[in-house]
């Protein structure tokens, strides 16, 4: 009979995401993740199976959460600039913030670039669904006067998809919320009608 679990899943599974974006995937040994998620071996691999079954899961878990606080943020307002502005400033608060210091998504495209497909897979399915969002509220905002009207929204969706990237990798770097604050003021400065 198997004993059962004596931890929170989604608390290891939390700790783990936490140790994936301090060190990267190669840089994280199992011995760092069971401490790091205070668990055995043998939970580890009963419940996660192996480190990369861990990573993956630690990444859909993170992107899908990143990604769906950024979505809320951006949709949260009828004003497309400020629906925006909101989604770039809680990705700075985010990424300065003592909870979310590394970024995991970023720390996967910079280790693996399109190199691993399962982990390519993922990141490339968090960056078309934001791809994608961003474009709807950029067609949104030209279509009602808001935003240049000579504006490119697929274009102007991959710059602020890129943004969100500079971002996260300038706050890894140590650059303050003032610094990603003015960053984000040139990127929104860029949509708006002369």
């Amino acid at each position: 009979m198997a004993r059962p679990r004596e931890f929170d899943r989604d608390t290891a599974l939390q700790r783990a995401i936490e140790v994936f974006a301090a060190h990267g995937f190669e840089g994280t040994s199992t011995p760092m993740l069971l401490e790091a998620m205070k668990i055995g071996r043998q939970s580890l691999y009963d419940t996660f199976g192996d480190k990369r079954r861990l990573y993956l899961e630690a990444l859909r878990r993170y992107s899908d959460d990143s990604t769906g606080a950024t979505l809320s943020a951006m949709f949260a307002s009828d004003a497309v600039l400020e629906g925006i502005e909101r989604a770039l400033l809680g990705f700075v608060d985010d990424a300065v913030s003592g909870a979310a210091p590394a970024c995991l998504g970023i720390h996967a495209v910079t280790e693996f670039g399109t190199s691993e497909p399962d982990v390519r897979a993922v990141t490339d399915a968090v960056g078309h669904r934001t791809l994608l969002a961003f474009e709807s509220r950029l067609r949104d905002g030209v279509e009602r006067g808001e935003l240049a009207a000579d504006l490119d929204p697929a274009a102007a969706a991959q710059f602020l998809l890129a943004t969100l990237s500079g971002l996260k990798v300038a706050a890894r770097g140590g650059a303050s919320r003032a610094v990603l604050h003015g960053i984000v003021g040139v990127a929104l400065r860029a949509l708006v009608p002369f």
